[in-house]
């Protein structure tokens, strides 16, 4: 797939689900920790030992604070597909840095590989060294590679950043249209309106969505008994949290995919209030032609509340 950003596609995937992020790479973390209280984003490059040494493909530094106080730094290394560039002796060095920086964190660093391929061939998973029986060096890290896990076991995961990631896994031909299903309805479900509409994109990309199967899944959603979720979505993280044009955007969607819309008859919307708006997330779920629907906004632009 030429001319995609990797790195930034993986980077901003990390950055607005960091929460569920930890919870997927290291649970056990909140398990034993508690709660979180606070995230920061430290500097996101590592320094370099050389200025000739090539930066990171990606380098996420997630400093996690939690309800007692304990801090732990997770970080997160994706290296754009390609193991051959990995160096687990680099790595180390990066670790120190970071040890070093934030010495009253636990360090995690984590690899994420993301090719969709068997490998002949490992990477190295940790490094010891060794005088006797004394224990001079150990060192290892976070292994994540994606499609080493079936996607079908995850179909019933309440983690968004599991479910946008369920097309770099493991799946058979004949899965590919329910992965695609799980990805979509699941990040429907679980995340905000606009991250919905933003990673649907990651989606497509990663399985390789034709515009056909992208409206097939869209259908789906609109028919299905999730779709009662439209008004609560709109409701609690579209307008409540000032994102009315990512909720316009997702309802003028769903409204033309229905109805085979044009840009006129979408124009209708204009004008109608954020309460309207929830209103006509609900309505439109029980209404079988757009002539319904332009009759409820002439009401309501009429000051008509049924």
């Amino acid at each position: 797939m030429p001319n995609i950003s990797h790195d930034q596609n993986f980077k901003n995937l990390v950055l607005d689900f960091p929460v569920e992020t930890l919870q997927w790479v290291l649970p056990e973390a909140i398990e034993r920790l508690g709660p979180v209280e606070k995230v920061e984003f430290t500097r996101q490059e590592p320094k370099k030992r050389k200025l000739s040494d090539s930066h990171l493909a990606l380098d996420v530094p997630i400093l996690f604070t939690f309800r007692g106080g304990q801090k732990l730094l997770l970080w997160l290394l994706e290296f754009q597909e390609d193991k051959a560039k990995f160096s687990i002796y680099k790595l180390l060095h990066y670790a120190a840095d970071e040890m070093e920086a934030h010495p009253d964190a636990i360090v995690a660093p984590t690899v994420i590989f993301t090719d969709r391929r068997r490998w002949r061939k490992d990477v190295p998973r940790n490094l010891e060294s060794r005088l006797g029986d004394r224990l001079l060096l150990h060192f290892k890290y976070i292994f994540l590679k994606l499609f080493d896990y079936d996607a079908r076991d995850f179909f019933e995961t309440r983690n968004p950043v599991v479910k946008i990631l369920l097309p770099k896994m493991n799946y058979a031909p004949e899965e590919r249209w329910e992965v695609i299903r799980q990805a979509y309805i699941g990040l429907f479900e679980l995340a905000s309106i606009q991250l919905f509409l933003k990673y649907t994109d990651f989606i497509d990309i990663y399985a390789e969505v034709s515009e056909h199967e992208r409206e097939r899944v869209i259908d789906e959603i609109q028919d299905r008994e999730e779709t009662v979720m439209i008004k609560q979505i709109l409701m609690e993280e579209g307008w409540k949290e000032g994102r009315q044009e990512a909720s316009f955007s997702l309802l003028s969607r769903l409204l033309t995919k229905k109805f085979q819309l044009s840009q006129d008859q979408i124009g209708m919307l204009d004008g109608l209030r954020p309460e309207d708006m929830f209103d006509l997330g609900e309505f439109m779920l029980e209404c079988d032609s757009f002539e319904e629907i332009e009759k409820w906004i002439q009401r309501r632009k009429a000051g008509n509340l049924s």
